[in-house]
């Protein structure tokens, strides 16, 4: 077996990785970017060597600088983990001629599935069934135009050498089309390097299962059973579980065998996922292959009992398959949910800062193939590249954790996936929690009516207006503000702790003393923000909160418990500066404390212009001064996450000034441009 490897990626796979290698015995190399140098992954191996800027063209995406790394190290063998240069055919030849091992698939199997278009005709000579469209060379705007035109609409663009939802754009009209390639092209070559696109018939209402297949070097090749990853949202998916809902056996093994088949007739090795897009009525299209590891394994490690990255490693090295197709079984249900930091309210834009707070469900992080000794899998189980204190930088993909959980069958799993969620808590930045915690508990995937629009079918329940904080939220906010304010001022006495006047105790000398506290929402998207007045009275023992009885039961650091009139209300309190992160009942309440005292003096913010909604780089700028737009009029294009965000004209107006020019980088919140309403 490899003594070392290195692992050519960063994030939760490099740390699972680095588990992985470590359990068997073998030393790890870590490679960072300088905006990683404290990341959670350096400190997983057991070397890390710096080799670039953030950006990871300058970093990541340097394979000469990862081999040179390797070389030096003395590592045996590269990893290269998902993403950056996973899928890099020249990178595993490049690796090869170094003497290096690539753990994944020869650099020919890569090249044959690569290509979208490419793999789409392999599968077609096969007899694999495709869905209607255009895969071939031809990249004139007009001719793919007339292809689209006559493939129907809606049509799916789709960045050939993509992935992640990157470079993709589903058409309703011909009328859209080419505005829709031009946006499709730019961020294709921004993610990929390479423009080519191909076009399908946009299927209605259809699922996403994926066969996860493996290969060894000595023929052997199966199939680990199906994933269904239908919950996605700008084709990126959100809830992925194993096995598939609903999956007839017989279907299950046809697609099996056609994924085994897809493999054999490239010649691969290692681990990769052969995806299928699938009507309601059970027929099925081969939509690509990954050659790569998937982000979603986990669910099948846990299924399965089977610890995939041992397997990449074991088969890297020359060995067989661990098991054969025979000697695998389904045990159970997993649900793995993606934990981001992005905003569901606001298109789920990344949102970036720091993990002021973070605690997360009492979980197994990995045991041996995903399974306890007594062979029963991990109920829940994390797998993060983050810390509390870690940044979330514009840089990378804002993904924090993946959540994954197991249960003897699907409902066991929803009601410990929806407890997981319940258990999570972030602080500094946006997350999805709220959301998937909805999305889990909601009609449409608790009852497994599952296709990649479930989203949007159930927007309304899952984008609810915002509700009010409930009056045990705000008991626990004003315990938590009064109980703070009693430390500091005790603190403050110093050689005089008795002295009653020196103490925010709340003592009188005649009378109760009495103050109001202002709380407001802070609802990421709400166009009125609802504020909270709350009188609190000090009593010995106690308060009056807006003449309810409000006593301290029980704190521990956090956690408070509290009793308000008759009812008994827990959960913990973080502050965040002027805001009270208040965690009860399974919900989260942002609220923001009005400190009468802390803000005298100051004014509004200038108004009248646009501004950036997270930092980014202006890729097109749609308009000129002194031109007037209509409402919704797409104004300036920014790329973040290499994703694209289109900042349109909010009303009718002028616009003033552009402050900002193709190429420039700009912050979060930065002003783009002077506007004028007319």
């Amino acid at each position: 077996m490899f003594t070392k490897i290195l692992i050519a990626n960063r994030g939760e796979i490099a740390c699972r990785v680095a588990a992985t290698a470590r359990r068997m015995g073998i030393k790890t190399v870590a490679v960072y970017s300088e905006a990683d140098a404290s990341a959670k992954h350096v400190a997983a191996c057991d070397e890390a060597v710096l080799i670039g800027p953030a950006a990871a063209k300058e970093s990541y995406l340097c394979g000469d600088k990862i081999i040179a790394v390797a070389l030096a190290s003395g590592a045996q063998a590269v990893h290269p983990g998902y993403g950056f240069l996973s899928e890099n055919a020249d990178f595993a030849d490049a690796c090869a001629a170094a003497g290096l091992v690539f753990i994944g698939p020869p650099a020919a199997a890569m090249r044959a599935m690569g290509s979208k278009s490419a793999a789409k005709s392999l599968m077609e000579k096969a007899g694999v069934p495709l869905v209607p469209g255009y895969h071939g060379e031809v990249q004139d705007a007009d001719f793919l135009h007339a292809q689209a035109d006559k493939i129907g609409y809606p049509v799916l663009l789709k960045a050939s050498a993509g992935g992640g939802g990157k470079g993709m754009r589903v058409i309703d009209s011909s009328e859209q089309f080419k505005a829709a390639l031009a946006s499709c092209k730019r961020e294709a070559i921004s993610s990929f390097g390479d423009d080519k696109v191909l076009a399908e018939k946009y299927l209605l209402r259809p699922r996403h299962i994926e066969i996860q297949v493996f290969a060894d070097t000595l023929g052997n090749c199966i199939y680990l059973f199906e994933r269904d990853c239908s919950v996605q949202r700008r084709h990126q998916k959100v809830l992925e579980e194993a096995p598939a809902p609903n999956l007839p056996a017989a279907r299950r093994a046809a697609m099996g065998e056609a994924a085994v088949a897809a493999a054999k007739a490239v010649g691969y090795v290692g681990a990769g996922t052969v995806e299928f897009i699938a009507n309601q009525d059970g027929s099925f299209y081969f939509m690509e292959m990954n050659t790569r590891l998937q982000v979603e394994h986990p669910v099948t490690e846990m299924i399965t009992g089977t610890d995939l990255v041992e397997w990449q490693l074991r088969v890297a090295f020359g060995e067989a398959l661990p098991k054969q197709q025979h000697e695998l079984a389904i045990h159970g249900h997993a649900i793995e949910a993606r934990i981001y930091a992005e905003n569901p309210e606001k298109g789920f834009l990344p949102s970036i800062g720091t993990l002021r707070h973070l605690d997360t469900p009492a979980a197994v992080t990995f045991a041996l193939g995903g399974v306890q000794g007594s062979g029963v899998p991990a109920g829940v189980r994390i797998d993060s590249g983050v810390r509390e204190g870690d940044a979330i930088s514009p840089f990378y993909d804002p993904m924090i954790a993946k959540l994954i959980v197991w249960g003897a069958d699907r409902r066991e799993a929803l009601a410990r996936m929806s407890q997981a969620l319940s258990e999570y808590q972030i602080v500094g930045l946006a997350s999805n929690i709220a959301f998937l915690k909805r999305l889990v508990e909601g009609a449409a995937f608790a009852t497994a009516d599952l296709d990649t629009g479930l989203i949007e079918r159930n927007h309304d329940t899952l984008f609810p207006a915002p509700q009010p904080a409930p009056p045990g939220a705000l008991a626990l906010a004003a315990v938590a503000l009064i109980e703070a304010e009693k430390e500091q001022s005790a603190a403050q006495s110093g050689d005089h702790p008795s002295d009653p006047w020196g103490q925010a105790l709340g003592w009188r000398l005649n009378s109760a003393f009495k103050r109001r506290l202002s709380f407001t929402d802070d609802y990421a998207q709400a166009s009125q923000a609802k504020a909270y007045l709350s009188e609190v009275e000090y009593h010995s023992g106690g308060w009056l909160l807006n003449e309810k009885p409000l006593t301290l039961m029980t704190r521990d650091g956090l956690y408070l418990s509290v009793k308000l009139g008759d009812n008994a209300v827990h959960g913990t309190v973080r502050r965040d500066g002027e805001l009270f992160h208040v965690f009860t009942g399974g919900n989260h309440y942002a609220l923001h404390y009005n400190d009468p005292m802390a803000h005298a003096g100051e004014v509004e913010a200038e108004g009248g212009r646009l501004t950036a909604p997270m930092p980014g780089k202006v890729v097109a700028v749609l308009v000129g001064a002194g031109q007037e737009v209509k409402k919704g009029e797409p104004l300036v294009i920014m790329e973040a996450m290499k994703m694209e965000h289109t900042i349109a004209a909010p009303h009718d107006g002028l616009v003033e000034e552009i402050l900002y020019t193709v190429g420039d980088q700009v912050a979060d919140g930065a002003p783009l441009l002077a506007f004028k309403t007319v």
